[in-house]
């Protein structure tokens, strides 16, 4: 199946982005805009750990428990000891923070990780098969001055929790190092910055990782003063928008802040940085992916139940019966390509049922969202939970839904239930069946860039951009 959704080449949106930076000089002076800065990055000598592929690891909230075993054995300096460094018998607290922190200071001390000798910025391509067809996502790795959201034009899109926040806190407090980078992304519809960075490393060997999916992902240090320079100018009008990564964003926002409390920090101070990369929203490599729910903890209902109570605001079809169906039901949702139309299966009778919302649906959710703009009440994931979920459903207060980005994994998690332990994104699992499915939408970067600008931010797991950025190739001192 060959989606919209799937394959974004925002060309348009591009031209209308940079309608939006190309604002006059003096309102350009008014407002803070995004400063790159070339760093000292701190990263692995290959010559100390052998293959770089052994060392690296996916971000922090997509390892589970499984994956983090599988990382530990696989190597001793494997980052994920510092991402996401585990309980071990006998802790009564943080310690796993502190462990985290030490493992850091020896392997530096050890000389399994160096600092860059100059100040770089890094080109990162990631090299992946999606569809049947292969692409190569180009950008760059640098320090990006922090901005407090809704200060600058550096835009979040989604919501964060508390407790994430707090856990990363606690880790940069320890470890005094950003150890992933954010995921950054920009409007660029001539694609000036990823021409610049080819240009530049076309000639040069890059290091060289392979996650276990199978993408390819390669890194060039970039100390050319004349070439950093020039990106800083093609960057400096732009604005940012956060793909990935606002927990640890925010985290470095309050990490700043709690140092300039102890008194003033100088501008040029690290920890007013944070390790971003930045890529081109019109990079044919911009894949995102939906995210579809499995709710927990709601009461079992048929198909003809959940009809009756959302029947006034969705025109429903019973599809059939069976989980393996859901690849057809999302081949018509994706096909259709219409925030409005969900994808439910209930579990009490194993059916299916498309929903499309109607003008009464609309309607209602207009009024239930009133203080929202038209863009945020006709997102798809806004439409299941304000209007189904939390109002028709009265749905309020669930667990955290088990949430997947295949057909595949809805049909696995539909056929297997709510196993114990933790799921892939390692979430608790509840036991017992999941009442509810809910095939969705993805928001697009064009609902980033909209939602973002009105000062809004999408419900949690809204976007899920593919392939993941690998934590392990660069470290950040902000100390």
């Amino acid at each position: 199946m060959t989606s919209g959704l799937a394959k974004i080449s925002f060309y348009w949106l591009g031209n209308q982005l940079q309608k939006n930076a190309g604002e006059s000089t003096t309102n350009r002076k008014e407002k803070t805009m995004p400063s790159i800065q070339a760093f000292h990055g701190i990263r692995y000598d290959l010559g100390h750990v052998g293959a770089l592929s052994d060392v690296i690891a996916p971000p922090y909230d997509v390892i589970d428990e499984a994956m983090q075993t599988e990382l530990y054995e696989k190597h001793p300096a494997n980052a994920v000891r510092l991402i996401l460094n585990r309980q071990e018998p006998g802790d009564s607290g943080d310690e796993k923070y502190q462990r985290a922190a030490n493992f850091l200071k020896n392997w530096r001390r050890e000389g399994l990780l160096q600092t860059e000798a100059q100040a770089a910025i890094y080109c990162y391509t990631q090299t992946f098969t999606w569809e049947g067809e292969e692409f190569t996502r180009t950008g760059f790795m640098s320090r990006v001055k922090l901005e407090p959201f809704g200060t600058g034009k550096i835009y979040p899109h989604e919501e964060t929790h508390s407790a994430a926040k707090a856990d990363r806190l606690k880790l940069i407090s320890n470890c005094k190092a950003n150890l992933s980078q954010i995921f950054g992304v920009f409007p660029d519809d001539s694609n000036d910055v990823s021409n610049l960075l080819k240009r530049v490393t076309a000639d040069s060997a890059p290091l060289e990782a392979t996650d276990h999916l199978g993408v390819v992902h390669r890194m060039w240090p970039v100390t050319d003063v004349q070439t950093i320079t020039e990106l800083q100018a093609i960057m400096d009008p732009k604005p940012t928008y956060v793909a990935d990564g606002h927990h640890r964003y925010e985290t470095a926002c309050n990490y700043h802040a709690a140092l300039a409390e102890n008194g003033d920090l100088p501008d040029d101070h690290a920890s007013n940085y944070v390790l971003m990369m930045n890529i081109g929203m019109s990079d044919p490599g911009m894949i995102v992916l939906p995210t579809h729910r499995l709710f927990r903890g709601l009461p079992e209902l048929t198909s003809d139940e959940l009809v009756a109570k959302i029947g006034e605001c969705f025109d429903t079809r019973i599809a059939g019966e069976g989980s393996d169906l859901a690849e057809m039901i999302w081949e018509e949702i994706a096909t259709e390509n219409e925030q409005g139309t969900l994808g439910l299966f209930t579990s009490k009778d194993e059916r299916w049922v498309v929903a499309r919302i109607n003008d009464a649906g609309r309607a209602k959710m207009a009024e239930l969202a009133s203080d929202r703009s038209e863009d945020w009440r006709g997102l798809g994931v806004s439409i299941l939970h304000r209007l189904l979920m939390e109002n028709l459903l009265d749905a309020n207060d669930l667990p955290k839904p088990m949430y997947v980005h295949s057909v595949d994994e809805v049909i696995s998690g539909l056929d297997e239930g709510d196993t114990a332990g933790r799921d892939a994104t390692g979430q608790q699992g509840q036991g017992g069946s999941f009442p509810l499915a809910a095939l969705v939408m993805p928001a697009t970067l064009d609902h980033v860039r909209k939602i973002s600008e009105h000062g809004e931010r999408m419900p949690a797991k809204s976007t899920y951009f593919f392939p993941k950025l690998l934590s392990g190739l660069v470290f950040n001192p902000v100390d």
